[in-house]
């Protein structure tokens, strides 16, 4: 037989659960459907009921996503939180990876400003309809395509 979550003392709808949390009521169902969040009590009409480990856990979420990790990585990390006999170990290698991961998106981001930086130095920006960041974006092939 398989038995609901008890109904949480102090429960709040998914409405409220969102406010406390800063996510909005879509994303705590999308979390809970990820599996980030245990299913939870439901009341007679069927309503969801949050109760503050429920909260905590979606601030948690909330803080792993503000920080850029994937939902992968917060899967993990929130498994590791709740497991209290967890390695730190198994949680500064997610960091150190994701830390991987931002520098490699910033540099390819500070790659695209240069880039971007240099063709707007040479666009005139006047009333001529000659531009290089059009030129850039179109690429050699359309304008060899246009010269034949």
């Amino acid at each position: 037989m398989i038995h609901a979550p008890a109904v949480p003392a102090a429960s709040a709808t998914i409405g409220a659960a969102a406010r406390r949390s800063g996510v909005s009521a879509r994303m705590v169902r999308h979390y809970e459907a990820l599996g980030l969040l245990p299913p939870v009590a439901r009341t007679d009409s069927g309503y969801r009921l949050y109760g503050a480990p429920e909260v905590h856990t979606l601030r948690f979420i909330k803080r792993a996503r503000d920080l850029g990790f994937s939902m992968a990585e917060i899967g993990e990390l929130v498994g590791l939180w709740h497991d209290r006999s967890r390695a730190s170990a198994q949680v500064k290698r997610i960091a150190q990876t994701h830390i991987g991961d931002l520098a490699r998106r910033i540099a390819e981001m500070q790659a695209m400003q240069r880039t971007l930086e240099g063709l707007v130095a040479c666009c005139h920006g006047d009333g001529r309809p000659d531009c290089p960041i059009l030129e850039d974006l179109a690429g050699p092939e359309f304008w060899e395509h246009k010269a034949a």
